[in-house]
C-alpha cells in the first residue's frame, strides 16, 4: 500500500475582526504567542486569546479608516530555532495581506513570541510599523549572533513590556530597543510597572496605547504627547518611558 504524503501545512488569516470594511486602507496583522520549540499545530482558540482584545479594540478605532485587522494563524506551535517559523508565516502574512488589499501600509503586532516574530518580519516591504508586547527574545550568548535589529531601519516601532513580566525578560527587549535605535530614531519602548507578562494590570491603559500608535502609523493621526516624546527623546529616555496609570482617557472620543 503506497503511504500516504504529509499534508503541507500552511498559515492563515482568520477572518477580520469587527465589521467588514469595502475599502481597506491599512491592516494590521496580530501575532499570537507560541513556545520556543514545538512541532505541533496551534489550538485556535488558546493561540488567538491573546491578541483578540487588542484585536477588537483597534477594529472598533480604525472602523472608519478602512482598517482590516487579522489574527494570524501559524502552522507551528513554536519558533523552533533556525527554522524561524513564526516569523516566516508573519511574512507570509504581509504577503498575504498585499495580495488581498493592494498596496496598503501593514502593522505587524505580536504579543511574547508573537512580538519576537512581528520584529523579526519587520523588514517586509508592506510593513511600515511594529508593536511589540511583551516580546519573548532569546538570552544574549556569546557564541551566538545577537537578534536582528537592521530590518526595522525605515519602520516605526513601539516596544511594551511589563517590568514584572517572568516569563519575557524586559532587560532584553531593552538592549534589543537601545541597538534598533542607533539605526532609526523612530522606535520607543514603555515599560508598565509592575506589571506581569500579560500586561493584565493596565490591560486598557496598554491597549490605549496600542490603538494611539497604531492610527498615527497607519492614518497619519496625531500621536499623543507621550508616544511623541518617546519617540523623540534619546535612549535610554524613550526607551524606558512610563506608561501611567489612566493613560487614553482623555484621548477617546
Amino acid at each position: 500500500m503506497a503511504q500516504q504524503a504529509t499534508p503541507v501545512r500552511r498559515a492563515r488569516l482568520g477572518r477580520t475582526l469587527g465589521p467588514e470594511t469595502t475599502a481597506v486602507s491599512g491592516a494590521v496583522l496580530l501575532l499570537p504567542g507560541g513556545d520556543e520549540v514545538s512541532g505541533r499545530r496551534p489550538s485556535p482558540l488558546l493561540a488567538t486569546a491573546s491578541v483578540r482584545g487588542l484585536g477588537r479594540r483597534l477594529a472598533h478605532a480604525g472602523r472608519e479608516e478602512g482598517l482590516a485587522v487579522h489574527v494570524v494563524h501559524y502552522r507551528y506551535r513554536g519558533w523552533n530555532g533556525s527554522e524561524a517559523h513564526l516569523a516566516h508565516d508573519a511574512a507570509w502574512a504581509a504577503d498575504e495581506a498585499v495580495r488581498r488589499y493592494g498596496d496598503v501600509p501593514v502593522c505587524l503586532a505580536g504579543v511574547g513570541m508573537g512580538g519576537r516574530a512581528a520584529l523579526r518580519a519587520g523588514g517586509h516591504e508592506a510593513v511600515n510599523s511594529v508593536l511589540a508586547l511583551a516580546p519573548w527574545l532569546p538570552d544574549e550568548d556569546v557564541a551566538a549572533p545577537p537578534e536582528p535589529v537592521k530590518q526595522l531601519a525605515g519602520r516605526r516601532v513601539l516596544i511594551v513590556h511589563g517590568t514584572n513580566d517572568e516569563r519575557s525578560d524586559p532587560e532584553l527587549s531593552f538592549r534589543l530597543a537601545a541597538r534598533a535605535k542607533k539605526a532609526n530614531r523612530d522606535v520607543c519602548r514603555f515599560e508598565v510597572h509592575s506589571d506581569g507578562h500579560g500586561l493584565h494590570h493596565y490591560r486598557d491603559e496598554v491597549f490605549s496605547l496600542a490603538v494611539d500608535f497604531v492610527m498615527g502609523v497607519l492614518f497619519g493621526r496625531s500621536f499623543s504627547r507621550p508616544v511623541e516624546d518617546a519617540l523623540a527623546a534619546p535612549p535610554p529616555l524613550g526607551l524606558r518611558m512610563p506608561l501611567a496609570a489612566g493613560f487614553g482617557k482623555s484621548l477617546r472620543r
